[in-house]
């Protein structure tokens, strides 16, 4: 994640086309270099590894080729990269938050390089590198145009840019009560609008990802949506996730404020391992979240 500021991109040259101009601020979604939100991140990796391999997989990686993870979190991705690039490769993962790049040092062991940077000033060198890998981070950009200029600026020539995203499509959690699931996200809008003064609009903004592209002037641009999709009964890796980073990380006492009495009394139910009718153990469980992979080339 980085710190945001302003942005200025302007074409220059092949190699050199964005020029990011920075003044540090707190990130959209409140990231410094003390947030510290590696378990979650963590439970969200195990419970999405089977999709990310597979959109890792999707990018035809070379041994040989260096590539980068803008935002590598908790570096569960660096090992795969790594894998994709061995035995003369190279794979370098950075991250803004120091409790994040603890945990990626300890993921990725001596084979990938971790460094604690700022995706607006990565402190690497400028068209060295044939692919940036970057999942869930643009949208914590203020400007997701500077992060792209500021990524796209370490790429060689023909090099490419990969943004992964969930949930550009709304996620389904009870597909028995659709209307439980409007009135619940309508509450996480409204956390986010007081807590960080965002309106809707800016959640949005990251459905976008393929404008963005096009707009830092990337050439061949693609988009590719999966669904992640899990049924009763549940893997482990899939209930520590819904439970933990969902039901109580997301969702819990948070949402009492920004919901009407009865209906979260039947969220706090559905959410709740100890109530009969805890949502993940039930029958008709069904779980629906999307992962879109846009990718674009340096020209």
């Amino acid at each position: 994640m980085s710190e945001r500021a302003t942005t200025s991109c302007m074409p220059r040259s092949r190699t050199d086309h964005c020029v990011p101009q920075t003044i540090a601020t707190a990130g959209l979604l409140g990231d410094t270099s003390a947030r510290d939100y590696a378990y979650k991140l963590q439970l969200f990796n195990s419970f999405a590894a089977p999709e990310l391999r597979r959109a890792v997989a999707s990018l035809d990686l070379k041994p040989g080729m260096r590539v980068v993870d803008a935002g590598c979190g908790t570096g569960a991705a660096l090992a795969w990269l790594l894998q994709a690039v061995e035995p003369e490769g190279l794979v370098v993962g950075f991250d803004l938050a120091t409790a994040h790049i603890k945990a990626a040092h300890a993921a990725a062991g001596a084979g990938a390089a971790v460094l604690q940077a700022d995706l607006l000033r990565p402190p690497l060198a400028r068209a060295s590198f044939d692919l940036i890998w970057s999942v869930n981070t643009i949208n914590h950009l203020r400007n997701p145009l500077q992060g792209v200029c500021s990524l796209a600026a370490l790429l060689r020539p023909g090099g490419r840019i990969a943004l992964g995203q969930s949930s550009l499509v709304p996620d389904m959690y009870f597909a028995w009560d659709a209307r439980l699931e409007r009135v619940t996200n309508e509450a996480v809008r409204r956390y986010y609008r007081e807590r960080y003064g965002l309106d809707e609009r800016s959640l949005a903004d990251i459905r976008g990802l393929v404008g963005v592209l096009q707009r830092a002037q990337l050439h061949s641009v693609t988009s590719h949506t999966c669904m992640i999709e899990r049924v009763a009964p549940l893997a482990a890796a899939d209930e520590a996730y819904m439970l933990e980073a969902i039901f109580r990380g997301s969702w819990g006492e948070r949402l009492r404020p920004y919901l009407h009495a009865e209906d979260f009394a039947e969220l706090a139910r559905l959410c709740d391992p100890r109530h009969p009718q805890f949502a993940l153990h039930r029958e008709d469980f069904h779980f629906l979240q999307s992962f879109t992979l846009a990718v674009a080339e340096i020209p």
